[in-house]
């Protein structure tokens, strides 16, 4: 029998998927079975799948140990590199400057070194984070960007925070602007976009149609032009929606793909100005609240800004040709 005190990062989530994330060993059938035939409580009683979790809450498993067995390699983020500009902290969230070339999580090739993994194990290191006190939370991603566009992600460090922010995100009340160099310059000079994004799994790109399909997602993007030198445009780009490779294919579809995107841009181009990664940054973040944030209502207004960022440097140098 396994007993489990229900914590702060545990509680407001459903039994069900408590015990999913906490013991991945425990078969999902078996876990509905054993709640049917009270082989699973909560403080003592009858419970329900869908129950939420309060803090506090004792959950008893009455299953064999060998579902309750660790992996043996627990803690995948101690192989991931120390570096990580932090562009700001506090006690609930983390926000960071993604280099290009860095991805955010695991994908199929399991590589050790990623976004989470750095943050996880710069908060272990402080001693802020500590898997073996926690049943299911880590520290989690609220954003996400492509591995070759660098620029701000947001960290949560507690699972209200989490909870939160993710929130947030979903009803557009956190701001967030891009700057890109493109090809060509920009007409009109400034605009916003719409438009349907159907998305190839296989080939993993995405396309931009003019009208819907059944699987078709609206996009909306706007883009306000900075500057133009040398027949290149530096440009402002805000997602008023968060698709996949977004601005990248809605750029593309107009006629002025970014430099050096190697899927939507122009490869006769990429190659002549030397850029293999493409001219993408998440440079500017605001916390624009409309509604109750609750124990962040702190950053309602913080703006935070990227300002050293190379391709913008090159371009006002005349470099990018």
């Amino acid at each position: 029998m396994k007993r489990v005190e229900i914590k702060k990062n545990d509680a407001g989530q459903r039994l069900n998927k408590f015990i999913e994330k906490s013991f991945p060993a425990i078969p999902v059938s078996l876990m509905y079975k054993s709640i049917r035939t009270k082989n699973i409580k909560v403080n003592k009683k009858r419970c329900t799948p869908d129950q939420k979790l309060c803090e506090g809450d004792l959950v008893d498993i009455w299953l064999k140990d060998e579902f309750f067995v660790q992996p043996t390699h627990k803690y995948d983020f101690t192989n991931a590199a120390d570096k990580l500009d932090i562009v700001y902290e506090d006690e609930n969230i983390l926000i960071a400057n993604k280099p290009q070339g860095l991805i955010v999580h695991q994908d199929d090739d399991y590589e050790p070194d990623t976004l989470i993994f750095r943050i996880q194990k710069y908060l272990y290191n402080k001693g802020e984070y500590n898997p073996d006190a926690e049943n299911s939370f880590a520290p989690a991603l609220v954003n996400r960007i492509d591995r070759n566009t660098g620029g701000m992600v947001i960290s949560a460090k507690n699972a209200n925070a989490l909870r939160i922010l993710n929130a947030k995100m979903k009803s557009r009340e956190i701001k967030k602007k891009y700057l890109c160099i493109v090809c060509g310059s920009p007409n009109p000079p400034e605009a916003t976009l719409g438009g349907y994004l159907e998305k190839n799994e296989k080939q993993n790109r995405v396309y931009i149609e003019k009208s819907r399909s059944a699987t078709g997602k609206t996009i909306r993007t706007h883009y306000k032009t900075l500057d133009t030198v040398n027949g290149f445009s530096l440009v402002e780009v805000e997602l008023l929606t968060g698709r996949t490779h977004q601005i990248r294919a809605h750029m593309a579809s107009i006629g002025y793909p970014l430099l050096g995107d190697g899927k939507y841009g122009i490869n006769k181009i990429n190659r002549g100005s030397g850029y293999n990664k493409q001219a993408l940054w998440s440079y500017k973040l605001t916390f624009d609240f409309t509604t109750d944030a609750e124990e962040l209502n702190y950053l309602q207004g913080k703006s935070f800004e990227i300002e050293d960022i190379n391709f913008v440097k090159d371009f006002y140098a005349g470099k990018i040709k």
